[in-house]
């Protein structure tokens, strides 16, 4: 049951917009940058982001995708000690010596976000590894923190944040549910 709406579509608007200049601003340009979202929200998100970031420096910053399933650790005791997979990764990009933005919806235990870390690793060694994500919720079980947030959204373990995006849900809405 939705319990509140967090953000609408111009306040999702107005944080990727703030996400991409802080971006830019810490980065000093994009040069060496790769955005990396994490799908299927995520993946949406950086494709905005990238967008925008097109706007203010006038060339394209370099993306790419991950998949990871989670087994819904955050809402089901079932998966409860088990990890998220990387299923593909579509990134075609060299990572070497890259500063990496990896891109999420939601940053909640951190399980996914170290997943897609053990990814990036894989594929290459970035000079560094950077986390952006919509909204930030807490509860964390790693020591993970995001460097780019578009809002922090303080929870409780039985609460949910539902994220839906144009591309998928047909609107773009942040809700917090019971």
């Amino acid at each position: 049951m939705e319990k509140a709406t967090i953000l609408d579509d111009k306040a999702i608007a107005r944080a990727i917009t703030r996400i991409a200049h802080e971006i830019i601003e810490r980065n000093k340009g994009i040069d060496e940058c790769v955005l990396v979202g994490i799908k299927t929200r995520g993946a949406f998100i950086a494709h905005r982001l990238a967008e925008k970031i097109e706007q203010i420096e006038g060339k394209a910053i370099m993306t790419g995708e991950l998949d990871i399933t989670l087994y819904r650790d955050d809402l089901t005791e079932k998966h409860k000690n088990q990890e998220p997979l990387v299923h593909q990764v579509d990134i075609e990009h060299d990572l070497q010596g890259k500063k990496v933005v990896l891109v999420d919806d939601v940053l909640y235990t951190g399980r996914t976000v170290r997943a897609a870390m053990d990814a990036v690793m894989d594929i290459g060694r970035p000079a560094q590894i950077q986390l952006a994500v919509l909204i930030d919720r807490g509860h964390r079980e790693l020591p993970i923190r995001s460097d780019f947030v578009g809002k922090n959204i303080p929870t409780s373990s039985n609460e949910r944040i539902v994220v839906q995006m144009q591309e998928s849900d047909g609107k773009d809405l942040v809700s917090i549910h019971e």
